[in-house]
């Protein structure tokens, strides 16, 4: 019994009727070859949807003023603030603090950690619960450089190859020669990597790398490392205190533009808090929840660019903004999976990309954009795409190959959590392919900042998935993870620095917006400018919203 209908059954028939010749070519080391470098450059042009130029637009105002973004991420450069500058009174704070993290997820804990550690007093505010982040959702397994035949070098080649080159060198620098030191501190600290009998870690190939050096967590990496962070910072109360479902909506600068601070917005009382801090920490993710160019996305609730909306204001600029990730293998059955994550590690570990022929069409381990263009290409050009009930095309990711490489009951060990989500609706993936398409995934760009997380604006570093340069146009399996550490570990250290010798009173403005509010009408665009940051993504069908009255302000 399965969970697909009658029609999907058939169709998979033909799947299974390839899949013993494939498996004994994959057992030979045999591939569908990878593309050269002039074929991935052709097809991501043609293909990914990066390279489309409608549904974008230049910024009118701040720091990346005629810079082409995509439109949903424009608008919310171009918005107004949620507080009126000029009837607010800063002169009381409700907390001050040395270090201010904004966010909660692996980058915000790590910093607060580190900072904490260093001997600071640490504030930490989020959106929602500590630890609901992208974090916890990463899947397949975090990069570094820790086995034999491997090095930081070979790490950076893969990092910046992956990229196009078009990272910033000393980000990547950073990125690949931490990595070893992370996999240790996490360990120390408790994580659960998956290990080989005799002890040894054991560890994967991704996408795009030229050694094995993914470590994992069976398919919940995200959720273990999350685990470890968040209990030992909870651990530390004397040190660390946590806000929870209190955003930052506004940075505080003072008169010389140096962040000494943030406004944070209480979800459930509505009231607003006043937070004077010596530096501050962005580590507020990505902006999944913005549906670029309409794709469902595998970003928890909160992912909607809350970090370079305030920075942006704050006079920080921004790069590789116009780049987004599309993970290639997000769900598009059943309805109720759409845009869950498939993590590389399934082909990892052998499965392969078949289209309704059950043919390969792509070597399996690509780059995640190139990868993300052949199936687009597949199923948009070639008329090779699997349909589902409700109109949605994919490709078949062939699961249960898994089992017949590896043996049986690989699937249920290596990859727990998809077996589970997806036996909850009647499909056994170690028995049955899953339906795939292109998922919108991860903010390649966001805050220019240095190899120590310092932004140009005084006071105010960044951390994670909101920081751009580290990947360039495009990242790698299993280098989120390890961002968030390095890049949270290394601000705090920065931000530790600067506090401990910071001299004389904190005088908060919003002079900042204020100005920013000034070019919006200079612009003419103030009247039409949206509500930001948006917080919450609203999800109300137009006939609801009709109805909505008295939350109409709400959604300005």
């Amino acid at each position: 019994m399965t969970g697909y209908t009658p029609e999907l059954r058939e169709l998979i028939k033909k799947v299974e009727a390839t899949r013993p010749q494939r498996v004994e070519r994959a057992r030979k080391g045999e591939h569908f070859p990878a593309l050269t470098m002039e074929e991935r450059k052709q097809w991501l042009n043609k293909y990914h949807p990066d390279f489309k130029s409608e549904e974008r637009s230049k910024v009118r105002v701040g720091p990346n003023k005629d810079a082409v973004f995509p439109d949903e991420v424009r608008v919310l450069l171009e918005s107004r603030s949620r507080l009126d500058p000029s009837g607010i009174d800063l002169s009381k704070a409700d907390y001050s603090t040395d270090v201010l993290v904004i966010g909660a997820g692996g980058a915000g804990t790590a910093a607060a950690l580190t900072a904490e550690q260093a001997g600071c007093k640490v504030l930490v505010a989020t959106k929602l619960r500590h630890g609901d982040a992208n974090t916890v959702m990463a899947e397949g397994g975090i990069q570094g450089a820790d086995q034999e035949g491997d090095s930081p070098y070979y790490h950076y080649l893969d990092v910046m190859g992956g990229g196009h080159f078009t990272n910033q060198p000393d980000l990547a620098s950073a990125l690949t020669h931490d990595a070893p030191l992370i996999l240790y501190w996490l360990e120390s600290l408790g994580v659960l990597f998956d290990k080989l009998p005799d002890g040894r870690m054991k560890v994967r190939h991704g996408g795009g790398t030229c050694r094995k050096r993914m470590h994992s967590a069976g398919d919940m990496t995200g959720a273990e490392i999350m685990r470890v962070l968040m209990d030992e910072a909870r651990n530390r109360t004397e040190g660390i205190k946590v806000l929870e479902f209190s955003p930052a909506v506004e940075l505080l600068t003072d008169k010389s533009g140096h962040v000494v601070g943030a406004v944070l917005y209480n979800l459930e009382t509505k009231e607003y808090y006043i937070i004077r801090a010596k530096a501050v920490i962005m580590a507020t993710g990505g902006f999944g929840r913005l549906h670029i160019q309409g794709f469902a996305t595998t970003n928890h609730y909160g992912a909607t660019a809350d970090g370079i909306v305030m920075a942006y204001r704050a006079g920080v600029e921004l790069q590789d903004l116009e780049s987004t990730q599309y993970h290639p293998t997000g769900v598009v059955y059943p309805e109720q999976n759409v845009g869950l994550l498939i993590t590389e590690k399934v082909r990892g570990l052998g499965a392969q990309l078949t289209n309704v022929d059950g043919s390969e069409f792509c070597f399996p381990l690509e780059p995640r954009d190139v990868e993300s263009s052949c199936i687009i290409r597949e199923c948009l050009d070639s008329g090779k795409a699997v349909t589902t009930p409700t109109g949605r095309v994919g490709v078949w990711l062939d699961s249960p190959m898994i089992d017949m490489l590896h043996g049986e009951g690989t699937v249920r060990k290596e990859l727990p959590a998809k077996h589970i989500q997806f036996k909850r609706y009647d499909i056994d993936i170690s028995k049955f392919p899953m339906i795939v398409y292109p998922t919108l995934h991860y903010q390649n760009g966001g805050l220019k900042i240095n190899e120590w997380g310092e932004t140009a604006v005084p006071g105010l570093y960044s951390a994670g998935e909101v920081s751009g340069g580290v990947h360039g146009k495009n990242r790698l399996m299993g280098n989120s993870l390890l961002d968030v550490l390095v890049f949270g570990r290394r601000s705090a250290m920065r931000a530790v620095e600067y506090a401990k010798g910071l001299k004389g009173d904190l005088v908060p403005t919003l002079n900042h917006v204020k100005a920013f509010h000034e070019e919006l009408k200079k612009a003419g665009i103030m009247d039409e400018a949206c509500v930001g940051p948006m917080l919450i993504p609203d999800y109300s069908p137009d006939h609801v919203k009709k109805r909505q009255w008295g939350v109409a302000t709400l959604r300005e």
